[in-house]
């Protein structure tokens, strides 16, 4: 008695294969939501950023975020991405404490903590930075 040929769609023939390099030992890298660099006062901050929900602060291993930390760096990263495609540049005032430069998918903006004033995604960012640093960068 012969046997009927059997029938892998597309789909599940794409999922094998996915598993069978998986198995080989590739990985697939979680994405950089950006790169936050801060200077000014005291030692400088460096935050990065990841798609996975984990942070690392100034080359550290990296963090948890909380979920709703995710949802802010995933929401900041899609407005700061106009900014940087715009190559957003704006200049310390003199009442200014803090520098940032953020680096993202579509480019690198930097602004001085007085800007936040004028663009509520930079206000944002320096929120994060704030609740970050305090509670994950320690």
């Amino acid at each position: 008695m012969a046997s009927a040929p059997v029938s892998i769609s597309t789909s599940a023939a794409v999922a094998l294969a996915a598993i069978g390099l998986a198995g080989c030992g590739l990985s697939v890298q979680p994405a950089d939501l950006f790169l936050l660099t801060r200077t000014g006062q005291g030692q400088t901050l460096t935050l990065l950023v990841r798609d996975d929900g984990t942070i690392r602060c100034n080359g550290r291993a990296g963090k948890p975020l909380s979920d709703q930390q995710l949802l802010q760096a995933r929401d900041l990263q899609s407005a700061l991405n106009s900014d940087a495609k715009a190559k957003l540049r704006i200049p310390a005032a003199a009442d200014s404490v803090y520098s940032y430069t953020v680096k993202v998918p579509d480019g690198t903006i930097s602004f001085a903590d007085t800007a936040a004033r004028a663009h509520k995604e930079l206000a944002q960012a320096e929120l994060l930075t704030v609740e970050v640093s305090g509670s994950l960068c320690q």
